[in-house]
């Protein structure tokens, strides 16, 4: 947003507040949640789309054995649980008063079910092959029994895998083509009701059977907005992603502002099946030419930190302080570029084998919650590899377009982004790993470094914390070092909402599920 824009937005705004503060709220009946993008899918493991959002829209319809809220995990359908180290088993005690929302009884074997089901029927957010299987072990007991011991678990599936009811999934051969309403028959909160493509509206109404409680309000319902904070400031939604800028304003007219971690990373993707970005050295070179600071200056007015090249933040439980850093350094850059046969034509630019040497970048807005941002990150870094010689290609793309041409690699370099980095370290080896990646668009897909293959596979074995730490410090450090992508920058994350409503949103401690960075936890409509 240019400052001009930012003065009328702020101006707009004023005129509205007058009017927010003078209307005394009813009783509330219903929460409305701005979104600029609005369309993230069906609200079921097959249909949502595979982004943070739409993993939310879903959570508040199916509910999993455990969850997170701002300190960490709670239970949900599993009242406790215990790690049997002998058997390598998770047992799961249920909660025996847990319904689906046509009244049936939730049971363990819906969840022994639920497994099966994901196995013959992958759903990308959970990764099963480390499960051998889940049996009813009691009435309302259920245990899992893994092939191996799998550190992530709790989190990678008991706080992430959604519970399908049995009698309805058991007859579908294609969940994929399934769109009869019973697809959304779950046992969370809140029942789906609607989903309006074109208009990028959700509806959901409360489930009265909840067994965690009477959800605090009737309705639940996303409204499309262009301009979220002015839908927050008019009163069409009560809760809104914001810019930084605006928040002495809405403090000052009343309204919460809430600040989330580091939980969210802007990337420069990197095509390393081609050359010359196979090549360590010119992924080297690129990260000397851009400057992260710059970018965050002048395309975000200072509002972000540079983000650790080893993909964790400061933030993390298990950030390495000792990841290698790289200075901004357009002479090293070019240093490298020449040492590996480059050379510098007449007008500045390079040549490679006799021919002019150029590179696309793809550049697309997306932030934080999967929220278009107009900002100009491929701009800028435009500018600093020209800067140093490389001639770039600029092209500005829709977010879906850019995610399908990373994932069939279609691309050279391509800015993009992701949450979930506050979660359990798994998230390096879905960003890292192909073998792990379970078809993010996110994920550099990096399998030429055996060492580092190797500790992503023993860090998920490994059940002792202390020994579990050193080899997420050792990953970080060699990613930092291969660089298959690069990490730019940590966006400020700032939400706000109106507490006349009487509802406290919060961030998840460590993101909801795997890490999602949004403030849209369900137990916010339930506490």
């Amino acid at each position: 947003m240019t400052k001009r824009n930012l003065f009328f937005h702020a101006l707009f705004i004023s005129s509205l507040l007058p009017f927010l503060v003078s209307v005394p709220w009813a009783q509330t009946t219903e929460v409305r949640i701005a979104d600029s993008k609005g369309d993230w899918g069906y609200p079921n493991p097959w249909r949502h789309y595979p982004r943070g959002p739409g993993y939310v829209r879903m959570s508040w319809v199916l509910d999993t054995l455990i969850w997170k809220d701002e300190k960490g995990m709670v239970p949900a359908l599993a009242r406790s649980w215990s790690y049997d180290q002998g058997r390598k088993a998770f047992v799961f005690q249920m909660e025996p008063h847990a319904k689906w929302h046509d009244g049936r009884p939730v049971t363990p074997e819906d969840v022994a079910f639920t497994l099966a089901y994901f196995k013959k029927y992958p759903y990308g957010w959970v990764v099963l092959e480390k499960v051998e299987r889940a049996e009813a072990t009691g009435p309302h007991q259920v245990t899992f029994f893994l092939k191996e011991p799998y550190a992530p678990f709790l989190e990678d599936v008991g706080g992430t895998m959604p519970i399908l009811p049995k009698h309805v999934w058991e007859k579908v051969s294609d969940p994929k083509a399934y769109e009869d309403p019973e697809a959304y028959v779950g046992s969370g909160p809140f029942v789906f009701k609607d989903f309006d493509v074109a208009k990028g509206t959700y509806l959901y109404e409360a489930f009265h059977g909840y067994y965690q409680g009477r959800p605090k309000v009737e309705r639940l319902v996303y409204v499309k907005a262009a301009d979220p904070i002015a839908a927050l400031c008019s009163g069409q939604a009560d809760l809104a992603s914001i810019e930084p800028e605006m928040r002495p304003l809405l403090e000052q007219r009343g309204m919460k502002v809430i600040e989330d971690k580091a939980g969210w990373v802007k990337k420069l993707m990197i095509n390393h099946r081609m050359a010359p970005f196979d090549d360590r050295r010119f992924r080297q070179a690129l990260v000397h030419a851009i400057s992260q600071e710059e970018i965050i200056q002048k395309a975000h007015r200072g509002r972000g930190r540079p983000a650790s090249y080893g993909l964790l933040s400061a933030d993390h439980d298990l950030y390495n302080p000792a990841t290698p850093k790289y200075a901004h350094d357009p002479g090293r850059a070019r240093q490298i570029l020449e040492s590996m046969g480059f050379q510098r034509g007449t007008d500045g630019f390079y040549v490679k084998d006799g021919r002019p040497f150029r590179v696309e970048l793809l550049a697309s807005s997306i932030t934080v919650a999967g929220q278009p941002s107009s900002d100009r990150d491929g701009e800028v870094i435009r500018h600093q590899l020209e800067a140093v010689g490389i001639r770039v290609d600029l092209r500005n793309m829709e977010q879906p377009t850019t995610d399908a041409k990373v994932k069939n690699w279609d691309f050279q370099l391509a800015v993009s982004g992701h949450g979930g980095i506050m979660g359990d370290p798994k998230i390096l080896n879905e960003m890292i790993s192909e073998e792990y990646a379970a078809g993010s668009v996110n994920s550099a897909r990096f399998q030429a470094n055996k060492e580092l293959l190797d500790l992503l596979d023993a860090q998920l074995r490994e059940m002792d914390p202390d020994r579990r730490k050193a080899m997420v410090y050792r990953i970080q450090e060699i990613f930092a070092q291969e660089l298959p992508s690069i990490c730019l920058y940590y966006p400020e994350t700032l939400s706000a909402y109106n507490p006349n409503k009487g509802i406290r949103w919060f961030y998840t401690k460590g993101g909801i599920s795997k890490g999602i960075p949004i403030p849209q936890n369900k137990l916010a409509l339930i506490r």
